[in-house]
């Protein structure tokens, strides 16, 4: 009854006792769908982050004010020339540029939307097109010697996503109540804030500004990433002394780009982690039902199981009987697991990437499939380890008188 026969017989029984399988299947079904569905996610989500790691981006540094909470949140300029100059100066510095930002009001006929604009100087390479990763997509960036002219976030060209007319190149648009020529278009970032920001000339956002007093919210450097830690270390003796601040009270901060890839890592393995832990918790009573149906059907063939050593089965045989079972069970839910965390996925993909969040997105590989529906069998067949045990050792004795 080893091999086919023994597959044959398993399969048979299962299919005796079609509800309480179903259940069984159910349960480890439920566990390995969710857990499908976190790492696929968790895997998208690594990818985004890694695909930024590239030698345009290692060697450039941020400068942002401490407490900063990201476009639009401060208005105030957070650097001065002084500022600035301290860390172009400062050993290991390449090149340095700025970058301000503000929010306006950006008008279409008579529709009224807010967003951020950011501007930089064109004479000057656009360091945050390396660190953030954005690419153009259509028409040419910025040149010093354009007047009221901008660059835009990929959701102007869709259709009622900031505006219910999109915007083209050559279109004309208008912010803070001037307007202004549209030249280009980056690729999508994945998040709705990033797609939606303008891209303009210092000279111009001064135009719209005229009351902004002069400063910087922002400073990138091109540095020697060699001796990427001790220009920090310079960078930061430099803007201490320019901003009057001792060592430790500084209100400023450096960041290198591993840096802020090496915390979005940790925050990102910690949630990852987290909902994993949830998945496995359900994949662990899964498990016990599995146990609990396996147990059941034990006491209710104990005299068939006295009938078959009677003929000659050997404890072996009976115990490969009934993990054969329990992992057919955990086969299944995993085949059914995996194709219903696929198609899950990648709904929920498309409607974050709908919504303007695509870089929120699954990522398959054949191997998550493959290790999924192992796992699963695995899962089952451990939990049927007890019961196969104790069904091998019933006396055949005992178990024919058995009611």
């Amino acid at each position: 009854m080893i091999g086919k026969e023994s597959i044959k017989y398993a399969l048979q029984n299962l299919l005796h006792r079609k509800a309480r399988s179903f259940l069984t299947i159910l349960s480890i079904f439920v566990g390995i769908t969710t857990i499908f569905i976190f790492i696929s996610f968790g895997i998208g989500l690594y990818s985004y982050v890694e695909q930024f790691s590239s030698a345009s981006s290692a060697n450039k540094l941020t400068i942002m004010s401490k407490g900063f909470g990201g476009i639009g949140f401060q208005e105030a300029p957070e650097f001065t020339k002084e500022d600035f100059r301290a860390v172009e100066q400062s050993a290991g510095v390449y090149s340095a540029v700025t970058l301000d930002f503000s929010s306006a009001e950006i008008k279409q006929d008579k529709n009224l939307k807010y967003a951020f604009v950011i501007a930089y100087d064109p004479s000057e390479p656009f360091m945050m097109m390396d660190v953030s990763g954005i690419k153009l997509l259509k028409g040419r960036m910025l040149q010093s010697s354009d007047k009221a002219k901008v660059v835009l976030g990929y959701n102007y060209l869709i259709k009622d996503k900031i505006m219910p007319k999109p915007y083209d190149l050559n279109s004309k648009i208008e912010i803070q109540g001037k307007e202004a020529r549209v030249v280009g278009f980056f690729e999508p970032i994945g998040n709705p804030q990033d797609d939606s920001q303008i891209y303009m000339s210092d000279s111009f956002f001064r135009e719209l500004y005229p009351n902004r007093s002069e400063g910087y919210n922002w400073i990138f450097a091109e540095v020697d990433v060699s001796k990427i830690d001790a220009v920090i270390e310079n960078v930061k003796t430099s803007l201490r002394q320019s901003r009057n601040v001792e060592k430790g009270k500084e209100d400023f901060d450096v960041q290198s780009f591993d840096k802020m890839l090496e915390t979005y890592s940790k925050v990102l393995g910690g949630i990852s982690g987290f909902i994993i832990l949830i998945a496995l918790i359900s994949v662990i009573i899964s498990a016990i039902n599995t146990a609990n149906t396996m147990i059941t059907s034990v006491l209710e063939r104990i005299k068939e199981i006295g009938v078959m050593k009677a003929v000659g089965a050997r404890n072996s045989e009976i115990f490969i009987i009934f993990i054969i079972e329990s992992a057919i069970l955990g086969f299944i839910a995993g085949c059914f697991g995996v194709i219903a965390g696929w198609i899950l996925s990648s709904l929920a993909g498309k409607a974050l990437a709908t919504a303007g969040w695509g870089f929120i997105s699954p990522s398959f590989s054949f191997l998550l499939f493959f290790e999924l529906i192992i796992f699963a069998t695995l899962t089952g067949a451990l939990s049927g380890a007890i019961p196969a045990v104790r069904a091998s050792k019933v006396n055949p004795v005992q178990a024919l008188r058995y009611e």
